[in-house]
């Protein structure tokens, strides 16, 4: 009874603070939706919410877990974590993909809750110290800046670094891009003797605020090489599974309601080739639509 008297005076100070911090945007009810936790492929897990991302990987000597979605997202991440039967103190590890509020906002909260490390980018650790994304992001935008708890602790990681939790290995790719600090992690999970190859890889997306060019601008470079890099490089990871930051860009829901016993849709080898296939086309729209821009605004 001391245990649950604690467990419960516990959240509701963390849902208070969480009301505190919630961040409202035009998707953000809807990507915060519950949703049911699920199994991947072996010790790897679904906890996040019905259009953010969370994934749990589980051993006996601790767990690791993969993003925090939005502030108010921390209590959805945990109940589904503890469903599964899970501790949250038993997570020693928390990644992030990048440190935007919808994919970082929970990580404090989370954080505080278990006790874990949190490890990120250089850059992606300065934004989650800084709480807020700086000038050098595609959608910095000093009139409506979105702010999350910040991460005083952040455990900076080098390109091609791995992390280690008991038996787990977590590689860190940087991926920037959707942000100069993005990161794709990969690791592998195993399953009746079969040990996949499973990548969570950073958005893809070239999204900013307007008057943004990724094709560059009077006071910032030109950085669609690099984008273009970071999607070869996610193509060519070795991946038999990816799950993508946003659970619809790898179909996590649809693949999850269809896995049986004896079938697993999230294994397809071609999936990171498919992922980066459909950014390629996506970011080679958008360099147009940037090409037009420019022209009209030269008065060509």
């Amino acid at each position: 009874m001391k245990t649950s008297l604690m467990t419960v005076a516990l959240l509701l100070a963390t849902n208070g603070a969480l009301a505190q911090d919630a961040i409202n945007c035009g998707s953000c009810a809807e990507w915060n939706q519950p949703a049911k936790p699920f199994n991947i492929h072996g010790n790897t897990y679904y906890v996040g919410t019905a259009g953010l991302s969370a994934i749990l990987v589980t051993s006996p000597q601790g767990h690791v877990l993969l993003d925090g979605a939005l502030p108010q997202s921390a209590p959805l991440i945990q109940k589904n974590i503890e469903s599964l039967g899970f501790r949250m103190k038993d997570v020693k590890l928390i990644l992030n993909s990048h440190a935007h509020f919808d994919h970082a906002g929970g990580i404090a909260a989370l954080q505080k809750a278990s006790g874990a490390t949190v490890a990120h980018s250089p850059h992606g650790a300065q934004v989650l110290r800084d709480g807020t994304p700086g000038t050098d992001d595609p959608q910095y935008d000093p009139k409506e800046r979105a702010h999350i708890p910040k991460v005083a602790q952040v455990k900076e990681v080098a390109d091609g670094e791995t992390l280690s939790v008991g038996p787990l290995r977590f590689t860190v790719h940087y991926t920037p891009g959707h942000t100069p600090g993005g990161t794709t992690w990969t690791w592998q999970s195993c399953e009746a003797g079969r040990c996949l190859d499973m990548v969570y890889a950073d958005s893809l997306t070239a999204v900013s605020t307007d008057g943004f060019y990724f094709t560059g601008g009077a006071n910032y470079p030109d950085r669609s090489a690099a984008f273009r890099k970071t999607i070869d490089r996610v193509a060519n990871l070795k991946c038999d599974i990816v799950i993508a930051a946003h659970p619809g860009f790898s179909d996590a829901f649809n693949k999850a309601a269809a896995k049986t016993a004896q079938s697993n849709p999230f294994i397809d080898p071609e999936g990171c080739r498919k992922l980066a296939a459909g950014a390629v086309k996506s970011f080679e729209a958008r360099l147009q639509r940037e090409r037009i821009e420019k022209a009209k605004a030269a008065g060509g």
